[in-house]
């Protein structure tokens, strides 16, 4: 009884956690974004000769909002205002940056760049999106830190599900939310292909992949 209710005191704390404060963004779940945040998407039109997009876990059992077909549509979720509840806490993750700075505490940013299909490119977007470049290729800029290891609890809103960016270890541990690693693969150009990456940025397998965590 005694550890029932203990656990059921961290799992009230975790629940009073409010998103800390300055602007970012997030992917965006099939559950949607925090009440108050703006929403976007990105659309990005990925190889079409011989295409291997796929996505971890496959449709349906991934928890993404967006597309995963030939191409591909990634929805956020972006915090626009500063206020908030205090700061990021320490750990092994990335988010995406929003406002042209990373919150305190994210000492090392960096990007991804996609170069997307060339010929009769129908790359498009809407909404507010993470900062970045969205024209006939794709840039995205990424806040992580690596002060505190990924399996020590952080708080964050246990509220509803949300993504953060694995960066160098596991997926962070966040107090009374479970998690699952997800995985978004992006067939880019094959001529001449100039995708790369630079500085800090989520967890890659090669060029193409990127690792989520999802939370609920």
């Amino acid at each position: 009884m005694v550890n029932m209710f203990i656990l059921f005191l961290m799992i009230a704390s975790a629940c009073a956690v409010g998103w800390p404060d300055e602007s970012y963004s997030l992917p965006k779940p099939k559950s949607g974004c925090p009440t108050g945040w703006a929403m976007g998407f990105r659309n990005q039109d990925n190889e079409d000769t011989h295409n291997i997009n796929s996505v971890t876990p496959p449709d349906p059992d991934h928890h993404f909002d967006g597309y995963f077909g030939r191409n591909t549509i990634m929805c956020y979720c972006t915090k626009t205002t500063y206020s908030g509840y205090g700061s990021w806490p320490s750990g092994n993750y990335c988010i995406a940056r929003y406002g042209g700075s990373c919150p305190l505490g994210f000492t090392c940013n960096g990007s991804i760049y996609w170069d997307d299909e060339d010929d009769s490119n129908a790359n498009s977007k809407w909404g507010v999106l993470p900062d970045g470049e969205y024209g006939r290729n794709t840039k995205i800029y990424y806040c992580c830190r690596s002060d505190r290891s990924a399996y020590s609890y952080i708080d964050l809103p246990a509220r509803e599900p949300f993504y953060l960016y694995k960066y160098t270890s596991t997926c962070q541990r966040v107090r009374g939310m479970n998690v699952t690693e997800e995985s978004v693969k992006m067939d880019d150009e094959d001529s001449m292909n100039n995708s790369s990456d630079d500085g800090c940025h989520p967890k890659k397998t090669d060029t193409t992949v990127v690792h989520y965590c999802y939370y609920s």
